[in-house]
């Protein structure tokens, strides 16, 4: 059995697209650094848990197991 290109593959994708939110969440950290304490952590537990559904990561977890997307 050969080695699949697509797990390498993906795990980059999902390092790549955990940088882009993470980069995305963080810009908006003056903003929210002037909210009471715990809308702060609300909202980043709510972005935390988003970035799954979000970002398209079980569709890329199916791909890299069985090379489909559905």
């Amino acid at each position: 059995m050969t080695p699949s290109w697509r797990k390498p593959v993906g795990m980059l994708a999902i390092l790549g697209m955990i940088v882009v939110w993470v980069i995305l969440v963080a810009s908006l950290s003056g903003m929210i650094g002037r909210w009471h304490a715990l809308l702060q952590l609300a909202f980043y537990l709510v972005t935390g848990i988003a970035w799954l559904w979000l970002l398209p990561m079980r569709r890329m977890l199916l791909w890299m197991e069985t090379g489909r997307w559905r």
